[in-house]
């Protein structure tokens, strides 16, 4: 890890372990350009690539072609309105209603470890493990300065990026789009990876070709969305899980996001990353400043394994946070899928007591324990027990379950409010409408205006004044509708295009608040499952809740999607009922437990009512879950094979740091009749080392696993699964 700034040539190097990142100043304007990203060098002199000795030349020499030479550099940082026709990062318009802005460079720092981002979620690091780059450029005819900060890790290849705008004139301008991060590159035929989805199937790998002009995925739902992902990679054609190269970014963010590539008219490729622009606009007084979120990019010469290996040691390492950073979750089981709203202080005990005996270590209430909530029409806003359902209310409930030995969760919905409910009653104006609109429902809800501080510090005491009250260690967050209607009674006029980001500020500001207070608090995010699994809930909470589809087969993709960035211990996974209340498959209880194993691992069923052959697997399930996890939480992940892909059958593996053992899981969707066994190649293991296949005589070298192949017996049935559990001799 270094960065080095070549004052002769005018080049900054950015070196991680395996990549090189590099950029140059050129012309008198000091126009800074992209130069190489890619497999690490210890050459700089490849300014050259910059095309600056070609026509148009720089302005300098050929003032005429100006035009041309915005349109066709590649530019580290683009703005728009002076020539530059692709499209941009920054843009801003005056008071006069101006919208032009440039960017040159005039000063940088280099700086041991990482600042932190105000306001944001932001990886992290110290002199040990990271390097940053804080480069100043200037627009004095606007009166804008732009910082751009890069970071270099030492342990994983990656680069972070961010970007600060600060007004430096007399007068306030304002931002209409401010994204995080670009690469200006020669398109190498790439295709394009995405994650897309809906409720209950998010995060399904998309991959085509990248054709000319813009293709983007993107959300301006207030939230990251079920429906795209703030990540897009670039690979070349060659690319699978081994071989090829990799251009990556993901936002760490919560909130409205675009990512894009575009394909210009030379066959360069503008890649991009940043706060969408739809209902964007953000007033900069004189002296204030805007920071924006930060983008993660990677590169990798070894396909997508590559990939997913730096992102996962960085969130890992570098991302999340607090008590559960690197600890065993307690398995929990929720109630939502056993009792929905039904549900009292009795039956909840009856499935605690049971579930106790079978080694379960938590019960989490979920939905239905507030106000007059007998439904989902209701109630959101009124954070008081219900001591009808809950006789001798919440801190007798939890005194018990803490009696039998397992934790107590509960469930909240805090961003929220019900048109029927005592707080909307009391302050309609708390939520976000457009005034004399007929407001939008969602779910027979509307959200909370989280841009007043008023409601942002009601919904923090109700929620910790809950926690306070009994010995509660989990709390699910959830966020079941997205942002329409977006008016704020409070924001001024010239200030209602801030709203969309202000909320997402607020809602970091809660989790902070509730993590400083609560730092022994396991909190897990959830929005309608899956539509808030990204960087910035990581660095509040060590697990998101991957989709309300619990059924072993549908999550297959799910997960797979998921794991190609994210780390398993991150992903929220249980073992439910069948037939599967989402789907209605029935699945063995097996295949469901060996499935969920490949996240945080826990059960959403009622435990008295279940099949007794069911119910008597949970102890084998539970002594798996011990025995596994540090593996799981711990190992390096590949990708061995795609349900998605080949619709026959799905098999992923987990290899220790030290390679001294492994974990593979293999799920049969569908049998076919008359079919040998199938042969699979192992990665990440030692060459040299010989490992025993568990509860067996074999015994086989790293090489001949990984070259060769071993082969797994054709299982009996449909929805089958097996774990194979190798160690070295």
């Amino acid at each position: 890890m270094s960065i080095t700034y070549f004052e002769n040539e005018r080049i900054f190097k950015l070196d991680t372990p395996n990549t090189s990142y590099i950029m140059g100043i050129v012309d008198e304007e000091n126009f800074l350009g992209h130069v190489y990203y890619g497999k690490r060098m210890e050459d700089y002199h490849v300014d050259y690539l910059m095309r600056t000795q070609e026509p148009p030349f720089v302005p300098s020499k050929n003032n005429r072609e100006r035009c041309s030479f915005y349109d066709t550099f590649p530019f580290e940082y683009p703005t728009a309105g002076l020539g530059d026709y692709r499209e941009s990062c920054l843009s801003i318009r005056t008071e006069g209603g101006h919208c032009g802005c440039s960017f040159s460079y005039v000063s940088h720092r280099i700086l041991e470890g990482k600042p932190s981002l105000t306001g944001l979620p932001a990886t992290f690091g110290d002199k040990d493990s990271c390097m940053t780059l804080e480069i100043t450029g200037e627009d004095k005819h606007a009166g804008m300065r732009v910082k751009l900060y890069y970071t270099a890790f030492s342990d994983t290849d990656v680069i972070t990026r961010s970007v600060k705008i600060e007004n430096m004139g007399e007068k306030p301008f304002y931002l209409t789009k401010v994204f995080s991060a670009c690469l200006d590159m020669d398109n190498q035929d790439f295709d394009m990876i995405s994650l897309h989805g809906s409720w209950a199937r998010e995060r399904h790998i998309q991959r085509k070709t990248l054709g000319y002009g813009i293709q983007n995925v993107s959300s301006f739902r207030g939230e990251s969305s079920h429906q795209d992902h703030p990540f897009l990679a670039l690979v070349t054609k060659n690319t699978t899980q081994e071989t090829g190269e990799v251009y990556a970014m993901n936002f760490v963010y919560s909130g409205n996001f675009r990512a894009q590539a575009e394909v210009s008219q030379f066959d360069g490729v503008r890649m991009s990353m940043g706060i969408h622009p739809e209902n964007f606009c953000w007033k900069l007084m004189p002296g204030e400043e805007f920071q924006a979120p930060e983008v993660v990019l990677v590169y990798s010469d070894k396909g997508l394994d590559g990939m997913t290996t730096s992102f996962h040691h960085l969130y890992k390492n570098h991302l999340i946070r607090g008590e559960y950073k690197d600890k065993k979750r307690p398995i929990l089981i929720n109630n939502w899928e056993a009792t929905y709203f039904d549900f009292t202080t009795e039956k909840l005990l009856a499935i605690a007591r049971e579930a106790s005996s079978l080694g379960i270590e938590m019960l989490v209430m979920d939905d239905g324990w507030f106000g007059k909530r007998s439904s989902d029409n209701c109630a959101l806003g009124d954070w008081v027990v219900n001591e009808e359902k809950l006789p001798g209310g919440l801190k007798y409930l939890v005194d018990e379950v803490n009696k039998l030995g397992m934790k107590f969760g509960i469930w909240f919905e805090p961003e929220m409010i019900s048109p029927d409910s005592d707080l909307y009653r009391s302050h309609p104006d708390w939520a976000i409408a457009i005034p004399g609109r007929v407001a939008t429902e969602s779910r027979q809800q509307y959200v909370l205006d989280l841009s007043r501080k008023e409601v942002v510090d009601y919904v923090y005491e109700c929620v910790a004044g809950i926690l306070r009250s009994a010995n509660i260690e989990y709390v699910k967050w959830d966020m079941n509708r997205q942002l329409t209607d977006l008016g704020s009674y409070e924001l001024p006029e010239d200030r209602q295009g801030e709203l969309y980001h202000r909320y997402v500020l607020a809602v970091y500001e809660l989790q902070d608040r509730l993590t400083k207070e609560f730092p022994h608090l396991l909190l897990e995010n959830c929005s309608g499952g899956g539509a808030r699994f990204d960087p910035g809930m990581l660095y509040f909470s060590p697990q998101i809740w991957c989709s309300d589809d619990t059924d072993a087969i549908e999550r297959l993709e799910i997960q797979e999607g998921t794991a190609l960035i994210y780390p398993l211990s991150t992903m929220g996974a249980h073992v439910s009922d069948c037939p599967n209340h989402t789907v209605g498959r029935v699945t063995p209880f097996e295949t469901r437990g060996i499935v969920a194993l490949a996240g945080t691992f826990g059960y959403e069923l009622d435990v008295t009512k279940i099949p007794k052959e069911d119910r008597d697997m949970i102890p084998e399930q539970v002594a798996m879950y011990h025995k596994y996890n540090d593996l799981v939480r711990r190992g390096d992940y590949y990708r061995i094979a795609s349900y998605s892909q080949n619709h026959k059958f799905d098999c992923w593996e987990i290899v220790s740091e030290d390679k001294g053992e492994a974990l593979v899981t293999f799920v049969q969707v569908l049998n076919r009749a008359n079919f040998k066994s199938r042969r699979i190649r192992l990665k990440g293991l030692d060459p040299r080392k010989q490992y025993r296949v568990e509860g067996t005589e074999e015994c086989y070298s790293g090489e001949a696993l990984m070259y060769a192949g071993m082969h797994i017996s054709n299982p009996w049935g449909d929805f089958k699964a097996q774990l194979i559990h190798l160690y070295s001799v």
